[in-house]
Protein backbone atom coordinates (compact mmCIF):
# COMPACT_ATOMS: atom_id res chain seq x y z
CA UNK A 1 0.00 0.00 0.00
CA UNK A 2 1.48 3.09 -0.99
CA UNK A 3 1.63 6.18 0.93
CA UNK A 4 0.14 8.66 -1.61
CA UNK A 5 -3.32 7.98 -0.72
CA UNK A 6 -2.51 7.26 2.93
CA UNK A 7 -1.69 11.16 3.23
CA UNK A 8 -5.01 12.22 1.90
CA UNK A 9 -6.41 9.47 4.40
CA UNK A 10 -4.80 11.48 7.36
CA UNK A 11 -5.80 14.90 6.15
CA UNK A 12 -9.17 13.99 6.26
CA UNK A 13 -8.76 12.52 9.48
CA UNK A 14 -6.89 15.95 11.24
CA UNK A 15 -9.15 18.16 10.09
CA UNK A 16 -12.57 16.58 9.55
CA UNK A 17 -13.31 18.12 6.26
CA UNK A 18 -12.78 17.21 2.48
CA UNK A 19 -12.05 21.47 2.23
CA UNK A 20 -9.71 21.44 5.03
CA UNK A 21 -7.37 18.44 4.26
CA UNK A 22 -7.02 19.54 0.55
CA UNK A 23 -5.75 23.16 2.42
CA UNK A 24 -3.56 21.23 3.81
CA UNK A 25 -2.66 19.43 0.93
CA UNK A 26 -2.77 22.03 -1.81
CA UNK A 27 -5.21 20.23 -3.81
CA UNK A 28 -9.07 20.89 -4.78
CA UNK A 29 -11.51 19.40 -2.10
CA UNK A 30 -12.73 16.98 -5.09
CA UNK A 31 -9.32 15.23 -5.55
CA UNK A 32 -9.36 14.70 -1.51
CA UNK A 33 -12.32 12.44 -2.08
CA UNK A 34 -11.51 10.69 -4.95
CA UNK A 35 -8.38 9.65 -3.44
CA UNK A 36 -10.34 8.71 -0.13
CA UNK A 37 -12.93 6.62 -2.66
CA UNK A 38 -9.69 4.83 -4.17
CA UNK A 39 -8.33 3.69 -0.36
CA UNK A 40 -11.47 2.32 0.58
CA UNK A 41 -11.93 0.54 -2.40
CA UNK A 42 -8.30 -0.45 -2.20
CA UNK A 43 -8.82 -1.72 1.94
CA UNK A 44 -12.70 -2.76 0.99
CA UNK A 45 -13.87 -1.08 3.89
CA UNK A 46 -15.88 2.50 4.37
CA UNK A 47 -12.97 4.53 6.27
CA UNK A 48 -15.07 7.82 7.05
CA UNK A 49 -18.76 8.52 7.89
CA UNK A 50 -20.06 11.36 5.97
CA UNK A 51 -21.81 13.92 7.95
CA UNK A 52 -23.63 17.43 7.72
CA UNK A 53 -20.03 18.95 9.85
CA UNK A 54 -17.96 16.91 8.25
CA UNK A 55 -16.11 13.13 7.65
CA UNK A 56 -15.70 11.01 10.91
CA UNK A 57 -13.57 8.13 11.36
CA UNK A 58 -15.41 4.73 11.17
CA UNK A 59 -13.82 1.86 13.52
CA UNK A 60 -12.15 0.56 9.93
CA UNK A 61 -10.64 4.57 9.85
CA UNK A 62 -9.57 4.71 13.61
CA UNK A 63 -7.76 0.89 13.47
CA UNK A 64 -6.34 2.40 10.53
CA UNK A 65 -5.11 5.68 11.73
CA UNK A 66 -1.89 4.95 14.00
CA UNK A 67 0.02 2.77 11.07
CA UNK A 68 -0.39 5.47 9.14
CA UNK A 69 0.70 7.91 11.66
CA UNK A 70 3.64 5.55 12.14
CA UNK A 71 4.45 5.47 8.50
CA UNK A 72 4.29 9.30 8.46
CA UNK A 73 7.19 9.82 10.82
CA UNK A 74 9.24 7.12 8.63
CA UNK A 75 8.92 9.46 5.77
CA UNK A 76 9.61 12.32 7.52
CA UNK A 77 12.86 10.54 8.57
CA UNK A 78 13.42 9.69 4.72
CA UNK A 79 13.07 13.42 4.19
CA UNK A 80 15.66 14.62 6.74
CA UNK A 81 18.09 12.39 4.89
CA UNK A 82 17.40 13.18 1.42
CA UNK A 83 17.20 17.37 1.22
CA UNK A 84 15.51 18.46 -1.83
CA UNK A 85 17.57 19.52 -4.79
CA UNK A 86 18.69 22.91 -5.16
CA UNK A 87 19.67 25.86 -3.01
CA UNK A 88 17.50 27.17 -0.04
CA UNK A 89 14.76 25.77 1.93
CA UNK A 90 12.35 24.30 0.12
CA UNK A 91 8.36 23.34 0.67
CA UNK A 92 5.31 24.35 2.78
CA UNK A 93 5.80 25.35 6.46
CA UNK A 94 2.68 26.63 8.16
CA UNK A 95 2.76 28.93 10.49
CA UNK A 96 0.32 29.04 13.31
CA UNK A 97 -0.16 33.06 15.86
CA UNK A 98 -2.45 34.95 16.90
CA UNK A 99 -4.73 37.29 15.06
CA UNK A 100 -3.00 40.55 15.57
CA UNK A 101 0.79 39.25 15.88
CA UNK A 102 0.21 37.00 13.01
CA UNK A 103 -0.96 40.18 11.09
CA UNK A 104 0.76 43.39 12.02
CA UNK A 105 4.19 41.60 12.70
CA UNK A 106 4.95 38.92 11.16
CA UNK A 107 2.99 38.89 7.55
CA UNK A 108 5.26 41.30 6.03
CA UNK A 109 8.48 39.93 6.86
CA UNK A 110 7.03 36.17 6.11
CA UNK A 111 6.43 38.08 2.66
CA UNK A 112 9.53 38.79 2.74
CA UNK A 113 10.99 35.44 3.68
CA UNK A 114 9.93 33.89 0.37
CA UNK A 115 10.87 36.17 -1.90
CA UNK A 116 14.35 35.47 -0.52
CA UNK A 117 14.00 31.45 -0.70
CA UNK A 118 11.84 30.94 -3.91
CA UNK A 119 11.00 27.29 -3.08
CA UNK A 120 9.73 28.04 -0.05
CA UNK A 121 6.28 28.50 1.18
CA UNK A 122 4.26 29.49 3.84
CA UNK A 123 0.87 29.53 5.10
CA UNK A 124 0.01 31.91 8.17
CA UNK A 125 -2.75 30.82 10.47
CA UNK A 126 -3.29 34.28 11.79
CA UNK A 127 -6.09 33.32 14.11
CA UNK A 128 -8.44 34.40 17.66
CA UNK A 129 -8.18 30.94 18.79
CA UNK A 130 -5.41 27.74 19.97
CA UNK A 131 -3.34 26.16 17.25
CA UNK A 132 -2.60 22.81 18.11
CA UNK A 133 0.89 20.55 16.99
CA UNK A 134 -0.99 17.69 18.13
CA UNK A 135 -3.49 17.80 15.44
CA UNK A 136 -1.09 18.88 12.56
CA UNK A 137 -2.95 22.52 12.49
CA UNK A 138 0.04 23.74 11.65
CA UNK A 139 4.12 22.89 11.69
CA UNK A 140 4.92 25.90 14.04
CA UNK A 141 3.25 27.81 16.59
CA UNK A 142 3.19 31.42 18.27
CA UNK A 143 1.01 30.81 21.51
CA UNK A 144 0.36 33.02 24.75
CA UNK A 145 0.31 29.78 26.92
CA UNK A 146 3.54 27.38 26.85
CA UNK A 147 2.90 23.75 25.80
CA UNK A 148 3.74 21.74 28.39
CA UNK A 149 2.81 18.05 26.80
CA UNK A 150 4.20 15.99 23.67
CA UNK A 151 7.77 15.69 22.16
CA UNK A 152 7.86 19.29 21.44
CA UNK A 153 10.34 21.94 20.80
CA UNK A 154 9.41 24.83 22.71
CA UNK A 155 11.16 28.66 22.78
CA UNK A 156 10.05 32.08 24.63
CA UNK A 157 9.78 33.99 22.07
CA UNK A 158 9.06 37.22 22.75
CA UNK A 159 7.17 39.13 25.87
CA UNK A 160 4.53 42.31 24.82
CA UNK A 161 3.13 44.58 26.76
CA UNK A 162 -0.59 45.97 26.44
CA UNK A 163 -2.48 48.81 27.93
CA UNK A 164 -6.07 50.39 28.06
CA UNK A 165 -7.29 52.78 24.95
CA UNK A 166 -9.39 54.91 24.34
CA UNK A 167 -10.19 57.16 21.12
CA UNK A 168 -9.59 60.76 21.89
CA UNK A 169 -12.63 62.27 20.92
CA UNK A 170 -14.46 60.07 23.06
CA UNK A 171 -12.09 60.61 26.25
CA UNK A 172 -12.61 64.17 25.27
CA UNK A 173 -16.52 64.20 25.68
CA UNK A 174 -16.29 61.56 29.00
CA UNK A 175 -15.39 62.19 32.39
CA UNK A 176 -11.60 62.17 33.07
CA UNK A 177 -9.88 59.27 34.05
CA UNK A 178 -7.42 59.76 36.53
CA UNK A 179 -8.30 56.60 39.06
CA UNK A 180 -9.51 53.48 38.55
CA UNK A 181 -12.89 54.91 40.31
CA UNK A 182 -13.07 57.26 37.21
CA UNK A 183 -13.36 53.86 34.63
CA UNK A 184 -16.99 53.69 35.69
CA UNK A 185 -17.88 56.59 33.94
CA UNK A 186 -16.89 54.70 30.58
CA UNK A 187 -18.10 51.79 28.10
CA UNK A 188 -15.61 48.98 27.29
CA UNK A 189 -14.93 46.45 24.97
CA UNK A 190 -13.49 43.19 25.31
CA UNK A 191 -13.64 39.67 24.74
CA UNK A 192 -16.78 37.27 24.58
CA UNK A 193 -16.06 35.24 27.51
CA UNK A 194 -17.36 31.87 26.75
CA UNK A 195 -15.78 32.05 24.03
CA UNK A 196 -12.26 33.12 25.12
CA UNK A 197 -9.52 30.69 23.87
CA UNK A 198 -6.91 31.03 26.71
CA UNK A 199 -6.66 32.78 30.51
CA UNK A 200 -3.86 34.96 29.25
CA UNK A 201 -6.04 37.33 27.59
CA UNK A 202 -8.29 38.14 30.80
CA UNK A 203 -7.02 41.89 31.43
CA UNK A 204 -10.04 43.73 33.32
CA UNK A 205 -10.21 41.51 36.12
CA UNK A 206 -6.88 42.62 37.15
CA UNK A 207 -8.13 46.31 36.43
CA UNK A 208 -11.97 47.04 37.02
CA UNK A 209 -15.12 45.13 36.40
CA UNK A 210 -17.66 46.52 34.28
CA UNK A 211 -21.04 45.94 35.00
CA UNK A 212 -22.08 45.60 30.97
CA UNK A 213 -19.77 45.83 27.97
CA UNK A 214 -20.44 48.18 24.98
CA UNK A 215 -19.25 45.89 22.65
CA UNK A 216 -17.42 42.23 22.86
CA UNK A 217 -15.90 40.31 19.86
CA UNK A 218 -13.78 36.98 19.56
CA UNK A 219 -11.42 38.95 17.58
CA UNK A 220 -8.84 41.63 18.68
CA UNK A 221 -8.82 43.30 15.58
CA UNK A 222 -12.98 43.94 15.79
CA UNK A 223 -12.06 45.52 19.48
CA UNK A 224 -9.69 48.13 17.79
CA UNK A 225 -11.84 49.20 15.16
CA UNK A 226 -14.39 49.68 17.84
CA UNK A 227 -12.08 51.46 19.71
CA UNK A 228 -11.19 54.17 16.99
CA UNK A 229 -15.12 54.14 16.41
CA UNK A 230 -15.36 55.33 19.82
CA UNK A 231 -17.68 52.93 21.52
CA UNK A 232 -15.52 52.68 24.51
CA UNK A 233 -12.37 51.48 26.11
CA UNK A 234 -10.46 48.10 25.54
CA UNK A 235 -7.28 46.36 26.66
CA UNK A 236 -5.10 46.35 23.14
CA UNK A 237 -1.48 45.58 22.06
CA UNK A 238 1.03 47.92 21.90
CA UNK A 239 2.19 47.24 18.64
CA UNK A 240 -1.22 47.44 17.17
CA UNK A 241 -2.41 50.78 19.19
CA UNK A 242 0.62 53.02 19.62
CA UNK A 243 0.93 54.04 16.55
CA UNK A 244 -2.35 55.03 15.75
CA UNK A 245 -2.89 59.14 16.07
CA UNK A 246 -6.95 58.68 17.10
CA UNK A 247 -5.72 56.14 20.19
CA UNK A 248 -4.82 57.62 23.47
CA UNK A 249 -3.53 55.21 26.96
CA UNK A 250 -5.30 55.77 29.64
CA UNK A 251 -4.25 55.45 33.07
CA UNK A 252 -0.70 54.29 31.39
CA UNK A 253 1.03 54.08 34.81
CA UNK A 254 -2.11 51.05 36.14
CA UNK A 255 -3.38 49.61 33.00
CA UNK A 256 -0.21 47.76 31.32
CA UNK A 257 0.02 44.17 31.38
CA UNK A 258 2.80 42.05 30.20
CA UNK A 259 2.38 38.95 28.19
CA UNK A 260 4.57 36.44 26.25
CA UNK A 261 4.80 34.76 22.68
CA UNK A 262 5.76 31.14 23.54
CA UNK A 263 6.79 29.60 19.66
CA UNK A 264 6.89 25.55 19.54
CA UNK A 265 7.61 22.71 17.02
CA UNK A 266 7.42 18.89 17.03
CA UNK A 267 10.66 17.60 17.82
CA UNK A 268 9.95 15.71 14.55
CA UNK A 269 10.43 18.61 12.23
CA UNK A 270 13.96 20.07 13.83
CA UNK A 271 15.79 18.57 11.34
CA UNK A 272 14.03 19.14 7.98
CA UNK A 273 15.73 22.51 6.51
CA UNK A 274 12.87 24.89 5.47
CA UNK A 275 11.36 24.57 9.56
CA UNK A 276 14.94 25.80 10.65
CA UNK A 277 15.01 28.54 8.37
CA UNK A 278 11.61 29.45 9.69
CA UNK A 279 12.47 28.84 13.24
CA UNK A 280 15.29 31.14 12.96
CA UNK A 281 13.88 33.88 11.01
CA UNK A 282 11.19 34.20 13.25
CA UNK A 283 13.19 34.63 16.29
CA UNK A 284 15.11 36.94 14.44
CA UNK A 285 12.42 38.86 13.32
CA UNK A 286 10.76 39.17 16.57
CA UNK A 287 14.35 40.33 17.88
CA UNK A 288 14.15 43.20 15.91
CA UNK A 289 10.58 43.69 16.32
CA UNK A 290 11.71 44.45 20.27
CA UNK A 291 10.52 48.47 19.74
CA UNK A 292 7.18 47.77 19.05
CA UNK A 293 5.65 45.14 21.21
CA UNK A 294 6.62 47.52 23.77
CA UNK A 295 8.99 45.68 26.10
CA UNK A 296 12.26 47.67 27.00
Amino acid sequence: MGWDNLRYFLELARTGTLVGAARRLGVEHTTVSRRIQALEKQIGDTLFAREAGGHRLTEAGRHLLPGVEAMETAVLGVERLMPAPGSGPSGVVRVGATEGFGTLILAHHLAGLTQKHPHLSIDLLALPRMLHLSRREADIVISLERPTRGSVIVTKLADYTLHLYGQREYLARRPLVQSREDLRHHAFISYVDDLLFTKELQFLDQLYQPERFAFRSTSITAQYEAVRAGAGLAVLPAFMADSDPVLARVLPQEARFTRTFWMSMPAEGKHLARMQAVWGFLKETVLGEAGRLGVK
